[in-house]
């Protein structure tokens, strides 16, 4: 193992793929499988690619998805809402997943960011492990700061599967979580303009 620098500056162990699957086949036995049947022989390396796609947030800077803006809007200066951004993340407590929905709402100063680098930046941390409320916090403020923005909503929505499928097992339980920034924090107006505007 080799020590690498991580985005915070911190020393942390890079783990090689061959040292996560064989941490995958110490699990199976764990449980009670038998890696070497047929069925499993492929099973930890399988999770370790799936890993990778789950998990790939730590790898991409989500600032960097917002620097190219642009600024020929014909002066546009009201809201901008982003529905229905599907959320594919991961519990920190239980690793289990977390299924949902995100809004996402900005109000430009000059400026404004292609559509697709909105749900790019709820992708980013998504692919991490999360808490739903660190997530909704995170995607706001990088949107707010990134692109300085007037003010920024954000709204998920989701299902936690550390409650549905074990635990506590309430299969029909949601968790809406909601962070304001700016005008939407200091303007109700505009934020029930926006909720008006998601609930539709």
């Amino acid at each position: 193992m080799k020590l690498v620098k991580n985005e915070n500056d911190k020393n942390k162990e890079e783990i090689s793929d061959k040292e996560a699957q064989e941490a995958f086949i110490k699990i199976l036995k764990w449980i009670g499988e038998d890696p070497s049947r047929e069925g499993l022989l492929e099973t930890p390396k399988r999770v370790m690619k799936a890993f990778k796609e789950y998990f790939k947030g730590y790898h991409e800077d989500p600032k960097a998805v917002l620097d190219k803006t642009f600024g020929d809007v014909e002066g546009y200066s009201d809201m901008v809402v982003q529905k229905n951004i599907s959320v594919q993340s991961h519990c920190e407590h239980h690793m289990a997943p977390i299924i949902g929905i995100a809004h996402v709402a900005y109000i430009p100063n000059q400026r404004v960011v292609g559509l697709s680098k909105i749900a790019r930046v709820v992708e980013v941390f998504s692919k991490r492990l999360q808490t739903q409320e660190r997530l909704t916090v995170q995607i706001a403020n990088t949107l707010m700061e990134s692109l300085d923005a007037k003010g920024v909503a954000v709204t998920i929505d989701s299902t936690h599967q550390c409650m549905t499928m074990r635990g506590i097992k309430k299969e029909q339980a949601t968790t809406v979580t909601n962070f304001y920034l700016g005008q939407f924090k200091d303007d109700l107006s505009y934020q029930n303009r926006y909720l008006r505007f998601i609930a539709k």
